[in-house]
């Protein structure tokens, strides 16, 4: 069973949704108990990191997730969810993530050129670095996912799986041991998007 962490950030049911695709058993929930008792975790988020993060703290989940993941369960961020997985992120200030990934998340605005908008919204290719990850056996190289997104993910350059070009190479997907990072939605990503979350399920 699968379960999505239920912190008041993040597109449940689309995610919920996803997975039955595949005939995946999902559970969505905020309580430790079950959350506990999946094989594999989801962390999902959109807004702001700040509010998630807190959020994420004030629940007491943020030490449950580092547990899980010290066990060696596999746990998968989603977007804001991936971002959460970094040392920290320079998105309105200075703000703590969970420590699961080393690197840091900062605005696309610093490495875009400025004629691009922001926030990046749309379809990109996926491309493959030497660390390509297990939850990718599905898809190839150049198959395109879905991002909303105005941070990325950097200087976890030894953990990056994929790149995405949006003007600059983006971090698009992290792995390190059991922890994955996706900053596109595998949910809003069609075929490709279940491959993915297939993929995931796996392991």
């Amino acid at each position: 069973m699968i379960a999505i962490v239920d912190y008041g950030v993040g597109n449940l049911f689309s995610l919920k949704s996803s997975f039955a695709a595949i005939g995946v058993e999902t559970v969505v929930s905020g309580d430790e108990k079950i959350l506990k008792s999946a094989d594999k975790i989801i962390l999902p988020g959109v807004g702001a990191f700040s509010d998630a993060a807190a959020k994420l703290k004030a629940t007491g989940l943020d030490a449950f997730l580092k547990e899980q993941a010290a066990s060696g369960k596999p746990l998968m961020g989603i977007c804001l969810g991936m971002q959460m997985l970094f040392d920290r992120s320079y998105e309105y200030g200075c703000h703590e993530g969970l420590g699961l990934i080393p690197g840091e998340v900062r605005p696309i605005s610093e490495v875009i050129p400025n004629d691009l908008k922001i926030p990046h919204i749309g379809w990109n290719a996926l491309k493959f670095t030497e660390n390509k990850t297990e939850i990718f056996k599905y898809i190839n190289d150049g198959d395109h996912v879905y991002f909303v997104h105005s941070f990325y993910g950097t200087k976890c350059e030894s953990y990056v799986t994929a790149n995405a070009e949006y003007g600059a190479p983006l971090c698009a997907s992290v792995q390190k041991d059991n922890v994955y990072g996706c900053q596109f939605h595998p949910e809003k990503s069609g075929k490709t998007g279940l491959a993915i979350l297939k993929g995931f399920c796996d392991l």
